[in-house]
């Protein structure tokens, strides 16, 4: 999002102002909350449908595609009027519209394509230190240490 941000700011001639930096933030929580709403979804058909990570995050992305798309643009929407907007205070909004802009456009696609990468990584080594400490026990679960 940070990255999309910069490349608006750059492209529209605008500086990295104060103002810019406070879209940044709003772009790390909307792309952010993107992200829960993909990885919750995913562990949740885990549990509930025994599914495996890979076919649990991608389940994930195409049911949450259009409830991450529809926050995107109207996000994005909301956000041309200061970006377009002219007059009075115009030069101080500006570029908090470029950056929200900037930032959700780059971030829809990287959302999209990280956010599996991630979780697929994160559950790899998730069940590397158990898959290791069964072949050092012989095949066995380690007991849990008795209260």
């Amino acid at each position: 999002a940070g990255v999309g941000a910069v490349l608006a700011l750059i492209v529209c001639k605008s500086e990295f102002s104060l103002i810019a930096l406070i879209g940044v933030i709003l772009l790390i929580g909307i792309v952010k909350k993107n992200a829960i709403m993909m990885v919750d979804f995913a562990l949740e058909a885990e549990r509930a449908r025994g599914l495996s990570p890979e076919a649990a995050i991608r389940e994930a992305c195409l049911q949450r595609f259009r409830p991450i798309l529809m926050t995107t643009l109207a996000a994005i929407f909301g956000a041309v009027p200061l970006a377009l907007a002219s007059g009075t205070g115009a030069e101080l909004r500006q570029p908090l519209g470029i950056t929200i802009i900037g930032g959700l456009m780059v971030s829809q696609l990287l959302t999209l394509y990280t956010t599996p990468v991630v979780y697929l990584l994160l559950d790899r080594l998730r069940r590397r230190p158990a898959r290791a400490s069964r072949e050092e026990t012989g095949g066995a679960a380690p007991l849990a240490p008795a209260e």
